[in-house]
């Protein structure tokens, strides 16, 4: 698939850090490691969506029915940039500090999506891909 072009790895999975193995589990499974709660904006049959705040990180969960609805998703983020944290069947959006701290709870992979000018309203790092994520639902 077109994810691993367009997506640049910044960190992978555990590589003898103390970086946990990848959570899976549902939307609200993912938001108790994570330690926030989450408010959900997308109930859809191929995936829910929510934010997800803990007063000091703020994130966007996404979690998916199948590979090929979150490899579509990532293809589609990539236009806006953004740092994220990607495990088997979930996403997390957020700025690169509250990605890598959410890492060390749910492992995971992190990535930069490339972005492109002109999408995200002029905002920078992962800002834009965090307005992105929140407005991606499909269905």
């Amino acid at each position: 698939m077109a994810m691993g072009v367009l997506l640049a790895v910044a960190g992978c999975g555990s590589d003898g850090d103390d970086t946990p193995d990848t959570a899976s589990g549902s939307l609200e499974q993912l938001a108790a490691r994570a330690r926030c709660r989450p408010e959900v904006q997308t109930d859809a049959a191929e995936l829910r969506q929510a934010t997800c705040d803990n007063g000091a990180r703020h994130y966007v969960f996404v979690t998916f029915t199948n590979a090929r609805g979150q490899a579509e998703w990532l293809d589609e983020a990539n236009d806006y940039g953004g740092t994220y944290l990607v495990g088997t069947s979930w996403v997390a959006v957020g700025g690169a500090q509250d990605i890598s701290a959410l890492r060390k709870r749910l492992g995971g992979t992190v990535v930069a999506a490339a972005g492109m000018h002109g999408h995200g309203g002029g905002h920078q790092g992962g800002g834009a891909g965090m307005e992105m994520g929140v407005g991606m639902g499909r269905g």
